[in-house]
């Protein structure tokens, strides 16, 4: 037989003969990260404003990011994306965000390049390229960075944050979550299992003890290996929450109201050289007076509220300083503190969602896409006391949400400064660059990305996946960090609903009215504003010079082109777009007891917008008490259970509590039908069937739209934060006993005439359009 000579040896760079004795070894050296190669933190703040830091002017008290501040940089020109996932897809990817596939928020994908709600595959994250320079990869709280359909437990996890690069993982993949209660924990790939949550239980505080112990971890196997974190806080996004005894520290600070208290942080930014002498800050209708009342018009109840709302919103600021000084007294205890990069900032400004008198029921509005009918209510009275508290889930107004913002216009989703200027801190004091203190330089959140590669001398990868990487748009500002004269960012396109924008050197121009196709895709209404001598967009300069902003507008839709930013929404139809490979999303579903609860998304297919039914064959025993179904949690939901002998039906409607007990029920096995019926504006009808007969009604209730309910659906028992609040004082999530469930299944029903989601077939245009 012809010798076929050698295989499996092509890489082996030592010598193999036929026998060890001939043959010498070879290991290919691992991957390691440069010598001295400092660690890195990212720490992301969702939804917080430009002053809520006591370095950008707050009276928040934030001690630990104002030591950062002290002996790091702060930049003041820093701008992020309208909204959340986009900023951190620019942030993990450094392109721009509709190149990084989010142009919106991680929830739908209508089917084109620059709204697929996932990474693309050949553009490396920070954490891969860094892993395969020999970094250590974490990540704790919010991903946001795969959409809503993949994030059930039989999904493609290929846009799960270890597939894109981390290690390990431990937090919240959806856009937000309740702190008391978070509605689903994933670690790593997998759901995390609890039945109850314990007593004071908080999220902010279980992220951070999970950085220290993924950190601990490391060093007690390696004692050098540089790591990064990226901690994505879900505080401060809605629903506001924090601890009661953060809360109380900022009792009476917010009395005076939002005019004096934005007038204070103004006056403290200009001493701290935040702003330039020559701000001015923005008032009348360019301030949205017309929908923030004066403090002094409010009665005491109204003040008492308010007030409320934005000591909890300090609080939650607290909370995040807490998390950072554990940080670094655990990194100062390891010896790594100074040679540790801390890097804190924002995804984007504060939100107005909260409306003009904030709101107690968050989910009354959030999330809704229509407009509501007569009589909705969006805040349902409840005690001021209970705001920021696992019974609640709360929103501040937006007077403080212009607070937050100042001394800029507008707010979260705007193309206006309010909306895209956000706060950065950068902290190393190893650093080798010794002028510290502010920087004025224009920087973008697409930036960050290869500067802490360049900081940390790890080349980004030129392939991924078997593909060349793509080009990155941001830059490394880390010659800014050294040269307080060096140059920053010239231009950036800003987009999000249609809101456009885009800055060049000094000018900006602002579109906040999405055009309609007649106007064109660089027509509408344009503003002009000269950031050098007008930072915070006060003198519109649009009629005087016509040309830039034709030319600014043009330069715009250049841009759009280049980062897949088209199509416009110019028909209101492209977030209702869906392909049909989620139809089986909405399958009726046999749920298993006691489990993880069902995840969030595919629970709302089955019964959101839409009538359904819940069927249960189960067996009663004389002592058959608990859940049988819970779905949702505070913010809204329902929950079927066996109490004191009878069916038993509690509603939360936003906080709204409606209860309707059955008749009692033999021992024996039993069929047990629950229909919710649609009926007129925006209301259902819950009847409970048993063995074929009605045994109770529930009549008229809201519907529970947008994102509730929240929690998933859980069989056997009620996950996480209650439905029934009352309920879970006696018996907690009352797991069911003393009988036996058969079967669970819930079966959605007809969809709603309010449902405007278009569900189209995958693999072919919609439809062929010319011109």
């Amino acid at each position: 037989m012809a010798p076929r000579g050698r295989r499996g040896y092509e890489s082996f760079e030592g010598r193999a003969g036929e026998f060890v004795s001939d043959s010498a070894p070879w290991w290919p050296s691992p991957n390691r990260a440069p010598d001295g190669a400092p660690n890195v933190i990212v720490m992301l703040v969702d939804d917080m404003g430009f002053s809520d830091l006591g370095p950008f002017g707050s009276e928040i008290p934030t001690p630990h990011i104002s030591e950062l501040a002290d002996d790091g940089w702060v930049f003041t020109n820093y701008r992020t994306a309208p909204m959340c996932s986009p900023a951190r897809a620019a942030l993990m990817t450094g392109l721009n965000p509709h190149r990084a596939g989010f142009g919106y928020v991680a929830h739908t994908d209508p089917g084109y390049p620059g709204f697929t709600c996932e990474l693309p595959r050949n553009a490396p994250t920070v954490a891969e390229s860094l892993r395969a320079g020999g970094y250590a990869t974490f990540h704790v709280g919010k991903w946001h960075l795969t959409g809503e359909s993949r994030m059930h437990d039989a999904a493609d996890k290929s846009s799960w944050p270890l597939q894109r690069g981390f290690d390990r993982y431990f937090g919240c993949m959806d856009g937000f979550t309740s702190l008391h209660h978070p509605h689903r924990i994933v670690r790593d790939n997998s759901v995390v299992d609890i039945q109850e949550f314990p007593e004071g239980y908080f999220f902010t505080d279980e992220l951070t003890s999970e950085a220290l112990a993924m950190i601990d971890e490391l060093r007690v196997n390696d004692a050098t290996k540089p790591f990064f974190l990226y901690y994505a806080h879900t505080s401060v996004h809605g629903p506001i929450q924090a601890k009661q005894v953060d809360i109380e520290r900022h009792a009476g600070r917010y009395a005076e109201g939002w005019n004096v208290l934005r007038e204070a942080r103004f006056a403290r930014q200009r001493e701290l050289g935040i702003v330039p002498e020559h701000a001015v800050l923005p008032n009348g209708d360019l301030a949205d007076e017309a929908s923030i009342p004066r403090w002094e018009t409010l009665n005491e109840d109204e003040r008492m509220l308010f007030a409320r709302h934005m000591e909890v919103y300090a609080a939650a600021v607290d909370e995040i300083d807490q998390s950072v000084g554990c940080l670094r007294a655990r990194l100062a205890e390891l010896g790594e503190l100074d040679n540790t990069i801390i890097m804190v900032a924002s995804d984007n400004g504060g939100t107005a969602e909260g409306g003009p008198t904030g709101t107690r029921s968050y989910f009354a509005h959030f999330g809704m896409n229509f407009p509501m009918t007569e009589g909705w209510v969006r805040d349902v009275p409840r005690d001021p006391k209970e705001i920021g508290g696992p019974r609640l889930f709360s929103q501040y107004p937006i007077g403080w949400a212009r607070v937050s913002n100042t001394p800029f216009r507008s707010f979260k989703s705007s193309a206006h400064e309010g909306g895209v200027h956000a706060p950065l801190i950068v902290s190393w004091p190893a650093s080798p660059s010794v002028e510290r203190g502010l920087r004025d330089q224009f920087v973008f959140v697409s930036d960050l990305a290869p500067t802490i590669l360049e900081l940390t001398g790890v080349p980004a990868l030129t392939t991924l996946r078997g593909l060349p990487a793509q080009e990155v748009d941001g830059g490394s500002v880390a010659e800014v960090l050294a040269d307080p004269a060096a140059p920053g960012r010239e231009r950036q396109y800003f987009e999000c609903t249609g809101r456009r924008g885009i800055v060049v050197g000094d000018w900006k121009a602002v579109s906040p009215v999405a055009p309609t196709k007649e106007e064109g895709a660089s027509g509408g209404r344009w503003e002009l504003y000269h950031l050098g001598d007008d930072p915070t967009e006060v003198r519109d300069l649009a009629s005087a010079y016509p040309e830039r902003v034709v030319e600014l507008a043009e330069q715009w839709w250049d841009e759009a082109w280049q980062n897949a930013v088209f199509p416009l929404d110019d028909n209101g139809t492209l977030h209702l777009n869906r392909p049909k490979t989620e139809a089986p999303l909405a399958d009726p579903v046999t749920v298993p007891p006691f489990r993880p609860p069902l995840e969030r998304y595919r629970s709302a297919l089955l019964t959101v917008l839409r009538s359904f039914t819940v069927e249960i064959d189960l067996d009663l025993t004389e002592t058959a008490a608990g859940v049988l179904l819970a779905h949702g949690d505070q913010g809204g939901g329902y929950l079927l259970a066996m109490d004191g002998g009878a069916p038993l039906i509690s509603y939360n409607a936003y906080g709204a509590m409606h209860r309707a007990s059955g008749s009692p029920l033999t021992p024996g096995q039993h069929w047990i039908v629950l229909r919710v019926d649609e009926q007129s504006d925006l209301q259902w009808t819950l009847t409970l069937e048993v063995n074929g007969a009605v045994n109770t009604t529930l009549n008229g209730v809201p519907m529970l739209l947008g994102m509730a309910p929240f929690t998933g659906i859980s069989v056997g028992y009620d996950y996480g934060g209650p439905v029934d609040w009352e309920l879970s004082e006696i018996h907690g999530s009352y797991r069911l006993t003393g009988a036996q469930l058969h079967s669970v299944r819930v079966v959605p029903g007809a969809r709603s005439s309010y449902d405007p989601t278009i569900l189209h077939e995958v693999g072919r245009a919609v439809a062929d359009i010319a011109d």
